[in-house]
């Protein structure tokens, strides 16, 4: 191509080979924007000092909660003796010993001191001392004395003898106790706990702690990678990555011991199944002796689960049913009550100019406030319970829908409705084979959207009262210990969601059919 040929293309096309600048540069401006936000967003949240000072130990202790629990003996000094103790509600039982706690006793020699008082002459006396102070214990003398002056009178009794007190010595007692206690963390992490002294194994490293009851906590060496301690005396907190820790204070021991996986998740400790394998409490079931008179050992197990204790299974389970029956409830009731209002907000449907408007209107204000505000309104209008989250769903979705339904039908193609008016049919006749043919598959896909999209919201609006499984996973969340039972409620949400989202299209299909 000779260069004459080449400027007669580029005079031919002046839009392609001579753009603004300003549009030749388009793209790189745009990106230049996008990272000059992304730079202002992360100064303006200060994202960088968010990440700084998060508390990443504690995020991933939450985060292995999910799939694990804790057992927490606490060792407590006892001057030359031990005591280990679990927390009363403990996933081992009511009087848990476990392998990995190994205790060594020995007779030790306690002394306590007391205080005595030292009868008198007379066998002892009541105190006349009272919360106001001492009584004079003689009676009072009679004033011998009138308005005149005073009279002789007899000789007062002597005095009673003073009571002497003095402390009792000690008393010295023996009797077997703990006098060393080794906790294993698995493998060669463990921590061996003496009156005085506390031994820390870990990753062939040792850690030697002297103990002064009651005032501080002295390293023998330098504290290693896995060990911490504030300041000189202070406690020391040693980490071993998932299978615990242990904070070593000056009057005691704490112990976290992390184990895979959630305790007692079918049978609590008050169960007769509780401790067993499978195949014990499947033998059990089917061909052990009778547990209880009256009932199957099959039938026992069931309502062991059910009542579970420490998971609430039953319970748990009703308050999901409840809230996929505030979600139905609250989705059918706004799309049978949308579908007539839509007809009269669509502008070619309706005429009235006024009518158009007002619904629409009244259609923003529903959707307007959030789903969430409206429980909180219904909570405190009708109390606690599903009839707040259905309420809540119905007056969100009604909005919704009643838009979505109205658009919908302001897009038709009057092409059809023209052809059935043009046969000579009613009006109603016009609008039910000219127009519910044409939105009917738009109104069934978006109203089981909302139905699978409420059954989420449902377990939000939950939280703040409006019954359902949300108010259990809030209860849950609360107690910032129970987040096994949170991830527990969480996979059963997800479940349900799974499920209601391939029942949603499965319907889709059969009601709209394939495209």
């Amino acid at each position: 191509m000779t260069e004459t040929e080449a400027n007669a293309i580029v005079a031919r096309h002046t839009d392609v080979f001579q753009r603004p600048l300003l549009e030749r540069f388009r793209a790189a401006l745009i990106i230049a924007a996008v990272a000059l936000y992304m730079v202002f967003a992360w100064w303006l949240f200060a994202v960088g000092q968010v990440i700084s000072n998060g508390n990443w130990d504690i995020a991933g202790s939450y985060l292995a909660d999910w799939v694990s629990y804790e057992v927490r003996p606490d060792i407590e000094y006892d001057g030359d003796a031990l005591d280990v103790s679990f927390p009363r509600f403990s996933p081992l039982g009511d009087d848990p010993k476990p392998d990995w706690v190994v205790t060594e006793t020995a007779t030790v020699e306690r002394r306590s001191a007391a205080t005595s008082a030292a009868a008198g002459s007379d066998g002892g006396q009541t105190s006349g001392a009272g919360f106001l102070g001492s009584l004079d214990t003689k009676p009072a003398a009679k004033d011998g004395g009138g308005f005149l002056g005073a009279m002789s009178s007899p000789s007062a009794p002597s005095e009673t003898p003073s009571v002497n007190t003095a402390p009792a010595e000690p008393v010295a007692t023996r009797e077997e106790a703990i006098v060393s206690a080794d906790v294993s963390f698995g493998g060669d992490t463990h921590i061996r706990v003496q009156p005085g002294f506390v031994s820390v194994s870990h990753n062939g490293e040792t850690l030697e702690l002297d103990i002064k009851e009651g005032q501080t906590v002295h390293a023998r060496s330098p504290l290693p990678d896995w060990a911490s301690q504030r300041a000189p005396g202070a406690k020391v907190i040693v980490r071993f990555g998932f299978a615990g820790r242990a904070e070593i204070e000056d009057d005691e021991v704490k112990i976290r011991r992390r184990f895979l996986g959630w305790e007692n998740f079918f049978f609590d400790t008050r169960s007769p199944y509780w401790g067993m394998s499978a195949s014990e409490v499947l033998g059990t079931i089917f061909f052990g002796d009778r547990i209880e008179e009256g009932r199957s050992n099959l039938a026992v197990a069931w309502d062991n689960i059910v009542n579970n204790a420490d998971w609430q299974h039953g319970d748990v389970w009703l308050k999901l049913l409840q809230t996929i029956v505030m979600a139905f409830a609250g989705t059918v009731f706004a799309s049978l009550l949308a579908f007539p209002l839509a007809f009269a907000a669509a502008r070619n449907i309706m005429p009235n100019r006024f009518i158009n408007h007002l619904l629409k209107r009244s259609f923003d204000f529903l959707r307007s406030v959030d789903m969430l505000i409206w429980a909180l309104f219904f909570t405190r209008a009708f109390g606690p319970g599903p009839l707040a989250g259905i309420s809540a769903i119905f007056f969100t979705d009604t909005g919704t829908f009643g838009k979505l339904y109205s658009e919908a039908l302001e897009n038709i193609d009057d092409k059809q409705r023209e052809g059935v008016r043009s046969v000579g049919a009613a009006p109603s006749s016009v609008q039910r084979y000219g127009v519910v043919p044409q939105v009917l598959p738009v109104f069934l896909s978006q109203s089981l959207y909302f139905w699978e999209s409420n059954t989420r919201s449902a377990t939000i609006i939950g939280a703040v009262g409006a019954g359902g499984i949300g108010l259990k996973l809030w209860e849950a969340m609360r107690t910032n210990q129970d987040w096994e039972n949170v991830a527990y409620m969480v996979l059963l949400i997800l479940m349900v969601v799974f499920v209601f989202d391939n029942i949603s299209n499965m319907l889709r299909q059969r009601l709209i059919g394939r495209q």
